[in-house]
């Protein structure tokens, strides 16, 4: 039932709980130990206490994951709320030690539901989306922690408290800012330079010229930084949203080609032969065998310009562009010092990005699912058993 691997997680934890405890948290104001702030502090401590020893009882797995769910995320957010406040700037190893032990309970509590074999499709779907989301969320606790209570300046690394501040006052020029980098340049660009490379890729695969002369030419179009063709593309389209949507088609025209080529290029001679058995014409194979064939090649490649479409869009915008734009913001924020503005642009366009990414690879799902790669259990897998 207790895997050997995961006992130094919660044994640790109680360690860094018990410094926690008898060590000074820092600040004028602030206690030595937890237990000398009262109230809250005191049940989180004997949360966490609880949470450790059951990680390393005899309980089954599901009930302990249950458990840590619930006494991480409660000692999460009475350090936040009750600690956190006292020794702003100014935290000590007791402070630190609280940390630690959230952080390998945290850990603990991740690495379980990893391994868990949920029953049903949509339990599966649940754990899927719980476990990085836990991760995720605890990653931000990890940094407001770590810059508020080691005192980082805000100019080097502000807390998420505020870069959120700073996007909630600021949605209408994030808004903007999104409008113009995402709505118009990239998807206008990833539309023109993904459908542009996928039908030179039909052509070039029907002429052996343009496979051995287009592809090379690609490669080296491919490797062209995007600080030199941005100014080129401003010049020639002017300092709006066009350019910048030409230099998202320059980025993602060849991966598409590239990719698509090489996808064509998988039905085997003995699949083709068949086709031809059947009569049936260029068209039709390539309609109905190497087309789908394909599809994890154009989806690869529909993932990979999702995100090189941000980037070059956002690089493009340093050299030229409306008084709007993500590119823009962020060049000009950092002048001004405003780093919780950049940051907040980054936030958008991570989020963005992401969403994008996502949604190509939820669509592929949904049309690629007969592929091996979406199997739900790969053979040798060892799955821990509640």
């Amino acid at each position: 039932m207790i895997r050997s691997g995961d006992l130094w997680l919660p044994v640790g934890a109680l360690v860094a709980l018990v410094a926690a405890v008898v060590l000074p948290l820092g600040g004028a104001d602030a206690p030595v130990g937890l237990l000398g702030l009262g109230g809250l502090p005191i049940v989180m401590v004997v949360l966490l206490a609880a949470g450790a020893v059951m990680a390393v009882a005899p309980i089954p797995p599901r009930i302990t994951d249950i458990v840590l769910l619930v006494v991480v995320h409660v000692g999460a957010y009475v350090t936040l709320v009750s600690v956190l406040p006292l020794v702003d700037q100014t935290a000590s190893w007791g402070f630190w030690g609280l940390v630690i032990a959230l952080w390998l309970l945290a850990w603990r509590l991740v690495s379980g539901l990893s391994e868990l074999a949920p029953a049903g499709r949509l339990a599966s779907l649940a754990l899927k989306v719980l476990v990085p989301l836990i991760f995720g969320v605890w990653l931000l606790f990890l940094w407001e922690v770590i810059v508020r209570g080691a005192g980082v300046p805000p100019v080097l690394l502000p807390a998420p408290s505020a870069i959120w501040a700073r996007i909630a006052t600021s949605t209408d020029i994030l808004w903007a800012d999104f409008n113009q980098t995402f709505l118009k340049a990239v998807l206008a660009g990833y539309a023109i330079g993904c459908a542009s490379g996928f039908v030179i890729a039909i052509i070039t695969d029907r002429n052996a010229f343009l496979k051995r002369g287009l592809l090379p030419v690609g490669n080296l179009v491919s490797a062209l930084p995007i600080i030199g063709m941005a100014p080129i593309m401003v010049m020639w389209f002017g300092f709006d949203w066009p350019s910048k949507a030409a230099v998202v088609v320059i980025m993602t025209f060849f991966p598409m080609l590239v990719n698509t080529v090489q996808g064509l290029a998988t039905a085997d001679r003995m699949q083709r032969d068949l086709m031809k058995t059947y009569a049936a014409d260029y068209w039709q194979t390539l309609i109905k065998l190497r087309l789908p064939a394909a599809l994890p090649f154009i989806f690869n490649a529909l993932k990979i310009n999702s995100t090189l479409a941000l980037i070059g869009a956002i690089v493009a915008e340093f050299f030229g562009t409306p008084i709007v734009g993500m590119g823009f913001r962020i060049s000009t924020e950092v002048g001004r010092l405003a780093i919780d503005m950049v940051w907040a642009e980054i936030a958008v366009a991570a989020l963005a990005g992401s969403v994008f990414y996502g949604s190509l690879a939820l669509l592929e799902r949904l049309v690629t699912f007969w592929h091996p790669s979406f199997q739900h259990v790969s053979r040798g897998a060892t799955i821990r058993k509640a």
